[in-house]
């Protein structure tokens, strides 16, 4: 980890704020290319023979992606050094929801006309939407608590607590994806996907007992005196 952070050491730690926000606006405006995408292949006609599914997809896929780059800023500080993603996180969760409420929208809107009882006899019996109401429905706490003002309010450890519930979205949002792709036989993308969050999981494990390890000579020593 340490090569790494040193072949990178050109990018600094902390940025000013001025290029702060340069950067924080380039990644807002990643973040939207792919809604623009798809409206571009609406309007063109450019949506396939299921412009519904494919509008779906598109949303889904994006919420997934976005999820797991959220979940990624963390590591990527530890092995990089750089404190400045920590400043891109919330801005990347809150469009991993915002991509979830239109994928949600699409759902009960184009794909079910509104049938509520439809809507919920379909999440009720089909696994991969059971799974993906779960991680929407958790995601919703995490974004309205995601205000410093909610932080505050809180306090820092409780809101920890809530949203260390990102990752068990995240297991929950592969899960979504996978049984979908199931039933089609089509698992090559979710096995990546869930991959990729594996490795997240392994990471975050081995930073904690690393933490915990560090921590045992100081605790033993705070015991005995």
């Amino acid at each position: 980890m340490g090569g790494a952070a040193t072949a990178l050491g050109w990018i600094p730690p902390n940025l000013t704020p001025r290029v702060l926000r340069v950067v924080r606006g380039s990644v807002f405006l990643l973040a939207l290319l792919p809604l623009a995408h798809l409206l571009l292949r609406g309007v063109s006609g450019a949506l396939g023979a299921n412009p519904v599914e494919a509008i779906l997809r598109s949303l889904g896929t994006w919420t997934l992606v976005l999820l797991l780059v959220t979940l990624s800023i963390t590591p990527l500080r530890r092995l990089t050094g750089w404190s400045w993603l920590l400043r891109l996180r919330r801005m990347l969760g809150l469009f991993a929801f915002f991509y979830a409420v239109l994928h949600v929208t699409a759902f009960v809107w184009l794909d079910h006309w509104f049938e509520w009882t439809d809507i919920l006899a379909d999440v009720a019996k089909r696994p991969y939407l059971t799974f993906g109401f779960v991680a929407f429905v958790l995601m919703i706490p995490l974004a309205a608590t995601s205000t410093n003002a909610m932080v505050r309010r809180l306090g820092g450890r409780n809101w920890q607590r809530l949203h260390r519930l990102v990752y068990l979205i995240g297991v929950l949002g592969v899960l979504h994806y996978w049984f979908h792709k199931l039933a089609k036989n089509d698992l090559a993308e979710p096995v990546i996907y869930a991959a990729v969050l594996g490795v997240l999981f392994v990471v975050r494990l081995w930073h904690w007992r690393a933490g915990r390890r560090a921590a045992a000579p100081v605790a033993s020593a705070a015991r005995r005196s």
